[in-house]
């Protein structure tokens, strides 16, 4: 470790021993520039070795919303602009930065393996808009969790794999071109599936419009990818660029997104936010698990199976934030995808970590040449 890094961890051991000392002396709310402090530097010792990199941008996102927790009243409006308006054009900005990582190639996957890309994309719309209902509908019945809050976890069940999913199949050693086609065939069916998981399961919570949900779906997700494959397309080459670039612009949209919705949904966050995450973490995992084992009751080989597993278990939290914004439930319907987000960064970290650590047995499809993707989602 560099002095640069004993220094900055040195000051990091002394934030943390501080928000420690100062919520014990005067409790939580008194912490918050201690907190930050901790977060911002504990994200930049990570830094400092190959195996804890990956972490630095989780450490971030607990950072942005700790600091849209304490300070809500920057991050809600400056004057008469509210910063909830700038939801959905990030969204946009993020797709299309998918669409320069996506080729015309990823399509005609299908044509080569149709029973992976079937059972993944299937599965996944089965296993996590299931899974999420159950989720909800109980947590109403037992812990009196408000409805719109409630729907979130339908929502963010009902939403497509984000790219993200990619580079956590990568790391794991996983089948990285099947991940890529499920992800962008899911994307594409998502204008007709969701609307109508949406409006079956989450019809008897809230209010829904399938067909506003559907022209959302196109302005958010299908445009700037039409739009962002276009691009990679025409320019070629001289997009390299743009696509190296895209992924830091991605993550620091995705971070605005978190700290807007965790400001404007704080009263909600904090009387059920403990619930709540232990409740999408029970969903997120739950994906994984099932995604798993339906891939193994079709004698799937190992690397499909983990594919798979990630496939169903990670989800596009900004598409389903933009949804929450489209129908004016930012605050509340919006929570759900935020903390989803939040939590699949770090068991997807962890389970590629994990998985990685087990090289799968080799098969055919291991010669496969293959790329790291963009972590978009």
């Amino acid at each position: 470790m560099s002095v640069f890094y004993k220094i900055v961890f040195s000051l990091t051991v002394a934030a943390l021993a501080c928000s420690i000392l100062t919520i014990m002396l005067s409790g939580m709310a008194q912490a918050g520039p201690y907190l930050l402090a901790f977060f911002g530097l504990l994200a930049l010792s990570l830094q400092a070795y190959p195996q804890t990199k990956s972490f630095s941008y989780t450490v971030v996102i607990f950072a942005a919303a700790a600091m849209a927790l304490y300070y809500p009243a920057l991050f809600i409006s400056y004057g008469s602009f509210k910063y909830a308006t700038l939801i959905i054009p990030l969204i946009q900005l993020i797709m299309f930065g998918m669409g320069t990582s996506m080729h015309y190639t990823d399509f005609l996957g299908v044509l080569k393996a149709p029973k992976g890309i079937l059972i993944g994309v299937v599965s996944h719309f089965i296993i996590m808009p299931l899974l999420g209902f159950s989720i909800a509908t109980l947590s109403i019945k037992l812990t009196g969790m408000p409805a719109e809050i409630a729907a979130g976890i339908i929502l963010i069940g009902c939403c497509p794999n984000g790219m993200a999913s990619n580079v956590v199949s990568y790391l794991a050693k996983a089948n990285l071109a099947l991940s890529v086609t499920i992800t962008s065939i899911s994307t594409i069916l998502s204008p007709l599936v969701t609307p109508f998981l949406m409006n079956l399961l989450a019809g008897p919570l809230i209010e829904i419009d399938p067909w506003l949900m559907v022209a959302d779906i196109f302005k958010m997700v299908m445009i700037p990818i039409a739009l962002g494959l276009l691009f990679s397309s025409v320019a070629k080459g001289r997009a390299n660029p743009l696509k190296k670039v895209m992924p830091t612009i991605s993550m620091g949209g995705i971070i605005c997104i978190i700290i807007i919705i965790t400001a404007a949904g704080r009263e909600s966050l904090l009387k059920v936010g403990l619930v709540l995450t232990v409740l999408v973490l029970i969903h997120n995992i739950g994906g994984y698990l099932l995604g798993y084992w339906s891939a193994k009751l079709f004698r799937m080989e190992e690397r499909d199976c983990r594919t798979i597993a990630i496939e169903v278990g990670m989800q596009n939290g900004g598409m389903a934030a933009g949804l929450a914004k489209g129908m004016g439930k930012i605050g509340t319907l919006g929570l759900a995808p935020v903390i989803f987000s939040t939590l699949m960064n770090i068991t997807g970290s962890l389970l590629a970590s994990y998985w990685h650590k087990k090289p799968p047995a080799h098969s055919a499809e291991a010669n496969c040449k293959e790329s790291v993707p963009n972590n978009t989602a």
